[in-house]
């Protein structure tokens, strides 16, 4: 299974996130930002990756930071899980379903 873990830890945040790209679409996600939130929701959802993802941030301050490493966070996750990437199609288009929208 294409699976990985990482921990990232700074003065701002502290961040555990868990990706599986072969997985159903199953996620917990817990970052502090409720709109954020729903929206790694709708990606894990709609992906079928299974995402688990715990962010403590400095939100007394303001939500950048802990957007910002989330988000560093799940690209060193996902790129991790896929490993070799030989046979990975670049390119390619898709309608995805949100709510009461469908997007291209």
């Amino acid at each position: 299974m294409r699976t990985a873990t990482i921990s990232r830890h700074t003065s701002e945040t502290s961040i555990d996130v868990t990706v599986n790209l072969d997985g159903t679409g199953a996620y917990t996600v817990s970052t502090g930002i409720g709109f954020f939130d729903h929206m790694l929701e709708q990606l894990s959802r709609h992906s079928l990756i299974d995402m688990h993802i715990k962010t403590v941030g400095d939100l007394h301050i303001d939500q950048h930071h802990t957007v910002e490493d989330t988000g560093l966070a799940i690209g060193e996750a996902v790129l991790k899980a896929l490993g070799e990437k030989r046979g990975i199609r670049r390119y390619a288009d898709a309608l995805s379903p949100m709510d009461e929208t469908l997007t291209r």
